[in-house]
């Protein structure tokens, strides 16, 4: 019988976030200290200085302190939250890969699998047929992880750059090279993206897949690639 390795698991380290948070916290305290001697400095150069901050350096230092700490881990729980939600949580095991992001959850045999590669800021998972099951957006910072992980099952890992980037061509509407249909995709998908309807966008991803066409995002423009 072979023993297949367990599954592992690559996530934002809970470490990771706790660090946010104590920063913020970190922060809230050395403001509880500054916040005297910038409003002094502001209303004596501007004549003036923002409600809250008069507010803040009004209160008296055993109030301020752990007042604005617990202000500052507030803020920082609120940056660890957003930062954990965009960040997919993936496991790859010997047979198939789960992704969960925000769209929901996506489940990839491993048969599927030809190329696994980061692209700028996403993780993707290429079939032989040249089509994306999985592209999702993953913080630099678990690159590391994913490739450990992927190497571990032996995943055909290509790096951190598209193997065919040459292949990628900046959409134009109406421009050579596609059909109204795919057209029709691209546009509806530049405008949910520029509405910050990212379900929408996602649908459109999924529709230009079954038309065989990839597509990924370089600062505002649109990318595709056939096949």
């Amino acid at each position: 019988m072979v023993k297949h390795e367990p599954p592992v698991t690559a996530r934002l380290p809970k470490a990771w976030l706790w660090a946010v948070i104590l920063g913020g916290a970190a922060l809230g305290l050395g403001a509880a200290f500054a916040v005297g001697p910038l409003a002094d400095w502001m209303i004596s150069f501007f004549d003036g200085a923002p409600g809250p901050l008069r507010l803040a350096a009004a209160l008296p230092l055993g109030w301020a302190v752990p007042a604005l700490t617990l202000v500052g881990a507030v803020i920082g729980a609120f940056v660890a939250g957003t930062w954990y939600k965009e960040n997919p949580v993936i496991e790859v095991g010997a047979d198939s890969v789960v992704v969960h992001d925000a769209t929901g959850g996506c489940h990839v045999e491993r048969a599927r699998i030809a190329e696994v590669f980061t692209d700028g800021r996403e993780l993707v998972l290429r079939g032989a047929d040249g089509r994306e099951p999985v592209r999702t957006r993953v913080d630099r910072g678990l690159v590391g992880r994913l490739q450990s992980a992927f190497e571990q099952h032996s995943y055909p890992w290509r790096g951190t750059v598209d193997p065919h980037e040459a292949d990628y061509t900046t959409w134009v509407d109406n421009g050579p090279g596609l059909d109204e249909r795919a057209h029709t995709l691209l546009r509806m998908r530049q405008r949910a993206l520029a509405d910050d309807r990212t379900g929408a966008a996602d649908e459109a991803r999924e529709d230009l897949r079954t038309l065989g066409i990839s597509v990924r995002d370089r600062g505002k423009a649109q990318q595709y690639r056939k096949g």
